[in-house]
């Protein structure tokens, strides 16, 4: 009997602690699901969540960790890019957030935590000549040679995939996680435009021009039968699998360094807005396309388009290469 009252002074004692840190994140899980967050976000929170469970060693309730033991553990990690800790940051903000609107604290203390300021990396773009050597680069394999034989190489058997991706990241200027999460019957091909599920959760319909909604079209008719898991699914392994988002990045760097290109997926999106830009696109229309929340990278894309206008003047100026008097 005596071992009974232990037991129940213990869970009283528990109760009293409040959720442990480890609870909390199976309840915030939970929510995130419920509220559809991308697999990549809620993988990216959990893997931060992970990373301040091992820096506190001990499963503490989740009202007695301080400000000063999230900033120890944001400050530990001068090995990470200040975007990385701005990434851990804002997913603890998440949880707190939710732990707040539950009642499971009373203070949300990642807003007593300085956010960091990364840096303001400069935007690389593709030129027309660089995105054709990628779509040169899926036909066939990189040149090789057997033993008494001649040096030759073969048709690939993704390359219609491939050129698909490549045309769909450029023109819908999509992130590689929501192309990967592309759904077949969100994509209405007559209408040019696909319905993709962004960052926390927020859907929008981003358009493609006719040439890209031919190339899916084309793509779909040709494609392997896809496991019946996978059957919605647009881009798909040579499996029948979905594909994921390292795997398309694997690929575009294998492309690019084939053809001496310094290639990455989310350098199609910053080329493709940067064109929009220069091509007389409306400033706030791009936004939605992008699916930011404020103007702030939009405004990059215009001052950078601004600079090459600038620029294409100053060399095409009849005022500057006539001989004027």
């Amino acid at each position: 009997m005596r071992y009974l009252f232990c037991d129940v002074e213990l869970e009283v004692a528990r109760m009293e602690k409040g959720v442990s840190f480890s609870q909390a994140i199976e309840g915030y899980l939970l929510y995130a699901h419920s509220r559809r967050l991308s697999e990549y976000t809620i993988a990216d929170y959990s893997s931060t969540f992970g990373k301040l469970a091992r820096f506190l060693v001990e499963d503490v309730a989740l009202g007695e960790i301080t400000v000063e033991r999230v900033e120890a553990f944001l400050g530990g990690q001068g090995h990470l890019s200040k975007k990385t800790i701005l990434n851990q940051h804002t997913g603890l903000s998440a949880l707190w957030t939710w732990a707040v609107k539950r009642r499971v604290v009373e203070r949300h203390i990642l807003r007593e935590v300085d956010r960091p300021r990364p840096e303001q990396r400069v935007i690389e773009t593709f030129t027309e000549e660089d995105v054709q050597r990628l779509l040169n680069a899926c036909k066939r394999s990189e040149a090789y040679r057997r033993p008494g034989k001649k040096r030759c190489s073969n048709a690939r058997p993704t390359a219609v995939r491939d050129r698909t991706i490549i045309l769909v990241l450029l023109d819908s200027m999509v992130r590689v996680s929501e192309l990967c999460g592309m759904e077949t019957q969100l994509a209405d091909l007559k209408a040019g435009t696909i319905k993709v599920l962004g960052k926390r959760g927020k859907e929008r319909i981003v358009p493609i021009s006719a040439e890209t909604a031919e190339a899916v079209w084309y793509y779909l008719s040709v494609r392997g039968k896809p496991r019946p898991k996978y059957a919605g699914v647009l881009f798909l392994t040579t499996e029948g699998r979905r594909m994921e988002r390292n795997a398309v990045g694997k690929l575009i760097r294998t492309l690019g360094r084939r053809v001496g290109v310094q290639a990455n997926p989310h350098k199609f999106r910053h080329t493709g807005a940067t064109q929009f830009v220069k091509n007389g696109g409306n400033v706030f229309a791009l936004k939605r396309i992008l699916g930011h929340a404020t103007m702030t990278m939009v405004n990059r894309y215009v001052h950078m388009a601004q600079v090459d206008i600038e620029e294409a003047h100053r060399g095409a100026s009849p005022v500057y290469n006539w001989d004027l008097r």
